[in-house]
């Protein structure tokens, strides 16, 4: 129940408004602490969440002027959400709550004026600084396992009912798993349902909105972890064969997940939950399929006996497409738009970038152009189209770049695009490399009309590829997305070693697109799958009618780019064939898409772990430590010991390669800082779990 009126004044001509208040319990009159408070707005880039202190207080900062609704959640209480809030330019308003404890069964009117404008103090409401943060986003448990009061416990539910025609986030109404049930559950369960509302930590232009950092996140040395902007998207369900045999999804090659997870550790922390993706883990090794000659892609099956999950089978899916020679690339114009912003300064974020820069210049050759436009609080050209032969022009170029000003990166992206366009290499490699650690406070306010123009560019030919920089102050969301929707890759720079793997190792692959809308689907036979669950893939899920349908975008692939996908699947009985596998794909140059099958045959089921391939071992490997760091419920069987002992056996050579090697030191941090308690264990003792469905939550 929404009670007093709010006080406003203007907040210091900053251009943004700010929403504060104070929540407490209509009955005992006191004030509620870990309260989650969400602001969403069309005004407003995802939504802006942030908690209670201990006198109940919330403050959210750095809004844009429009309309707003916001939601009130705290256990043991009834949600509420106040709608129509008009907050104006540089203004601060308050709005008061009372919640009604769960016990209570009537309902309450709304007590108290709208919110009012000029009057009051901007001062009023909570002072958020780094102890404070610590404090609210710590989990208190009730009890032993169970969920915290706070935000992070809440962002472990499944992901929401999001629809996006530009092909990303696609999981809502047109869900594979809508209308049947997944788990013994309905699809829109709110706790385990792919149709539940989304949880998005806050962007990182407010300070309050660092709620997602934990104790177990604040990092042992250099600087902290606050303002790390994620999304989550919940984990994938297990589905019944006789609801749905059809598993789809779009491919994904991206890696930047792993390499922020690595930033993670290497500091002395562990992830964000929402910023594992288990695919990006998956995909960030190299299994070495054997690619065909005369095919756009061979594929690579094997399965083995799952050993976190009794009675389910592990099925690794590799697909690989065909290589091109360093030779063979195409002709090339690359515009690096470079954030200079303020956030940007330092020698982790536009120095690594500068060095990076340096990196690939002298791996390109006289077939390709290189353009640079930098933007800090307005966009500029550093550097028109020049032939990479000229390698002392462009590297000077390079180093004349320095920090400065705020953030425009519409302003950069458009520029960028602008001179891509004018110069565009017909029948060549048109592509746009966004380098930035994602913060944008200055220009992006029509969040829409930027995927509308990104994607209306891809559609002529010059893609987006987004390259993150910086721990802290980063924005994974906004950099994702945007490659999503500009049919290019994200990838992630924690190190030098890694922008060669990027941009020297990889450039052919990582430039030259040879499939794009590359979509995978696999039909289970019901007479020899009982139930099965893709392992990630969450936020790139389609339904089986959108495999078919052309209009429908999905990834694209790099030439001799290999995308790997594992499911847990329960067999029925013994049978000469599980499945089906079908791979529809376009021409880089677009048309028509074409289809490709393959059987799944059951002998490629292994009686042991150890009878798998190493690669295949290695692809688990990588998806149970991303399953155990976003707290999946079915890793909770495998312990980090377990997990330490699998990599072990991944077998030699491939264990002493170097990535496999840092893989095993990695997963062995991860043992080391891992204090969270099992949010399950209270009502779901992994003792007794049931393999088969999740439990109901109390």
């Amino acid at each position: 129940m929404l009670a007093a009126p709010a006080v406003a004044q203007p907040d210091a001509g900053t251009g943004v408004s700010v929403i504060i208040g104070t929540v407490i319990e209509v009955q005992s009159r006191k004030p509620l602490r870990d309260v989650v408070v969400t602001a969403t707005s069309p005004k407003l880039q995802g939504e802006q969440t942030v908690v209670t202190d201990a006198q109940g207080n919330y403050r959210i900062p750095q809004l844009p002027p429009g309309v707003y609704t916001l939601r009130f959640e705290v256990e043991q209480h009834k949600p509420y959400a106040r709608a129509d809030i008009q907050l104006r330019p540089n203004r601060t308003i308050r709005v008061n709550v009372e919640l009604l404890p769960d016990s209570l069964g009537v309902d309450m009117e709304l007590m108290g004026a709208q919110p009012t404008i000029d009057v009051g103090s901007t001062t009023t409401g909570v002072q958020v600084d780094q102890e404070f943060i610590r404090h609210i986003a710590a989990a208190r448990p009730g009890g032993k396992g169970s969920s915290a009061h706070s935000f992070e416990s809440l962002a472990e539910v499944a992901p929401g009912a999001q629809t996006d025609s530009y092909g990303v986030s696609i999981n809502g109404p047109t869900s594979p798993e809508n209308g049947y049930v997944v788990d013994g559950l309905s699809s829109s369960d709110p706790a385990y349902g792919i149709n539940a509302s989304p949880q998005v930590t806050a962007p990182p232009a407010a300070p309050a909105s660092r709620v997602r950092a934990s104790e177990r996140n604040v990092p042992a040395r250099e600087g902290s972890f606050f303002d790390m902007y994620f999304k989550g998207y919940g984990v994938n369900p297990t589905v019944t064969t006789e609801e749905e045999r059809f598993s789809t999804f779009s491919v994904d090659t991206d890696t930047a997940a792993y390499t922020l997870t690595r930033a993670y550790l290497e500091r002395g922390a562990l992830p964000d939950e929402q910023a594992v993706r288990v695919e990006e883990f998956v995909n960030s090794f190299d299994y070495g399929y054997a690619a065909e000659p005369d095919a756009p892609f061979s594929v690579h099956v094997e399965g083995f006996p799952s050993p976190a999950r009794k009675g389910y089978q592990v099925v690794h899916i590799g697909v690989k497409a065909h290589e091109v020679s360093a030779e063979e690339r195409k002709p090339s114009h690359l515009v690096f738009v470079i954030d200079v912003s303020g956030s940007m300064d330092g020698e982790e974020r536009l120095g690594l970038v500068k060095r990076a820069l340096r990196l690939l210049v002298h791996a390109l050759d006289e077939r390709d152009r290189v353009s640079i436009v930098v933007y800090g609080s307005q966009a500029r050209l550093v550097l028109g189209p020049t032939n990479a032969t000229q390698k002392q022009k462009l590297l000077s170029a390079i180093d004349s770049v320095s920090s400065e000003g705020s953030t425009n990166a519409q302003e950069g992206l458009e520029m960028g695009y602008a001179l891509a366009a004018k110069h565009l290499v017909k029948g060549g490699i048109n592509r746009i490399i966004l380098c930035s650690d994602g913060v944008a406070n200055n220009g992006i306010t029509d969040a829409d009309g930027i995927w509308a123009r990104v994607k209306e560019h891809a559609v002529r030919g010059i893609t987006l590829s987004t390259v993150g920089f910086g721990m802290g102050n980063y924005n994974d969301v906004l950099m994702e997305r945007l490659s999503h929707v500009g049919e290019g890759n994200y990838a992630y720079v924690d190190r030098l070693e890694e922008a060669r793997r990027i941009f020297v190792q990889n450039l052919t692959g990582t430039l030259q697109v040879v499939a794009k809308d590359v979509k995978l689907q696999v039909e289970f036979d019901p007479k020899a799958v009982v139930r099965y669950r893709l392992i990630g893939y969450e936020n790139r899920l389609l339904t089986k009618e959108q495999f078919a349908d052309d209009r429908v975008d999905a990834g694209e692939v790099g030439a001799g780019h290999a995308v790997t996908a594992l499911y847990e699947v329960k067999l029925r009985e013994p049978a000469a064939s599980f499945g089906t596998l079908r791979i529809r794909y376009k021409a880089p140059e677009g048309g028509e898409s074409k289809l490709l099958e393959k059987p799944l045959p059951s002998s490629l089921v292994r009686p042991a772990y150890g009878r798998a391939a190493p690669p295949t071992r290695l692809s688990y490997v990588a998806a149970a430590f991303a399953e155990k760091l976003r707290g999946s419920y079915w890793a909770r069987p495998l312990t980090w010991d377990g997990l330490v002992s699998l990599w072990e056996e991944v077998g030699q050579p491939l264990k002493g390669r170097a990535d496999v090697t840092e893989l095993g030191e990695l997963i062995r941090k991860a043992r080391a800082l891992d204090k969270r308690e099992d949010r399950f264990e209270r009502f779901a003792p992994v003792s007794a779990m049931d393999f088969d469905r999740v439990p109901t939550v109390p």
